[in-house]
């Protein structure tokens, strides 16, 4: 394991390498996902069941060494068992906390739409401002934390669609979608007597990917380029075909995800083209399109790419 500081660059090509060995074929997505923790972003993906969802996040879990929970949503899991409870000690009579599965460095929140609205609301104190509030009292969450969030996109008991101001606090949102053939016969192939999983180990620390995540935050973003990215934002809300454009919070994660993307590029400074890299996957989940462009069967990242090729991008010197 490593201990000293770390080159974002480099040591994030190790973690990917390291999680390919286990989520074969998925290159781009995990790149992504990479992005948005060392972004210190949260990830919704929305895809249906046993396309390797949570082997994925374990696997991220296992080679950045952080701590793993996860919680599988259904209508009768409630807000306490997210963020904890308070149960009286025998000995003294007071009241002593007992932390949910919330209390962890990386949580899964599988299918997390089949929840109730009070126990996805117990979900978003966690993910906006990193702590629980039980009995009045307020739990930090350890240090690094990211929520990796399932939906299901197809309808089922139970299940529906999370709601617009949920989406708009996952900083992106990902697909991993159906293998290919080759894809597959590889994931076979490598479980033949053994489980790849339980052969991941930690690469770096916590320490190191809070280092990651400090080193991702401090890369320079000029200002022409940020006067892009407020451009492209302002765009959102003023097209046609779209009812309800980006917030402020998409403002800051596009900037956040550029950051990340530029580190991962070897980069100290943010240029044009990684806020284009980043915007669509960024920005898309968090629109509402009019009724006239769901009419004409246009999507979200359909109205961005336009977006994208008619607001000038800066040249830098």
């Amino acid at each position: 394991m490593y201990t000293k500081e770390v080159s974002v660059t480099a040591h994030s090509q190790q973690i990917l390498n390291h999680v390919r060995t286990v989520v074969v074929g998925k290159d781009a997505t995990l790149l992504w996902v990479l992005a948005a923790i060392l972004a210190r972003g949260h990830i919704l993906l929305e895809d249906i069941p046993g396309v390797g969802k949570t082997t994925m996040a374990l696997a991220f879990s296992k080679v950045l060494d952080l701590d793993y929970g996860r919680v599988q949503f259904t209508p009768d899991v409630l807000p306490s068992d997210v963020t904890g409870y308070s149960v009286p000690d025998a000995a003294t009579g007071k009241m002593v906390y007992q932390p949910g599965a919330v209390l962890t460095n990386l949580f899964l929140a599988d299918e997390l739409n089949r929840a109730t609205s009070r126990t996805q609301s117990a979900l978003l104190e966690a993910m906006e401002e990193g702590q629980v509030t039980v009995d009045g009292v307020s739990h930090k969450l350890p240090q690094p934390f990211v929520v990796i969030a399932t939906q299901n996109p197809t309808g089922a008991a139970g299940t529906q669609l999370l709601p617009d101001s949920q989406m708009d606090r996952f900083t992106v949102r990902l697909s991993l979608g159906y293998p290919s053939a080759r894809d597959e016969i590889a994931m076979v192939m490598n479980r033949q007597g053994r489980n790849p999983l339980e052969e991941l180990n930690p690469l770096l620390s916590r320490e190191n990917l809070v280092a990651m995540q400090d080193a991702v935050a401090a890369t320079y973003m000029g200002e022409a380029v940020v006067k892009y990215l407020v451009d492209l934002i302002g765009a959102t809300r003023k097209h046609e075909d779209i009812l309800r454009g980006a917030s402020p919070r998409a403002t800051l994660s596009v900037m956040s995800m550029a950051k990340a993307v530029a580190r991962l590029r070897g980069r100290d400074y943010v240029i044009p083209g990684d806020v284009r890299e980043v915007f669509t996957h960024t920005v898309a989940h968090r629109l509402l399109l009019s009724p006239k462009a769901q009419g004409q069967n246009k999507t979200p990242e359909q109205v961005l790419q336009g977006i994208l090729s008619v607001v000038p991008m800066p040249k830098l010197r």
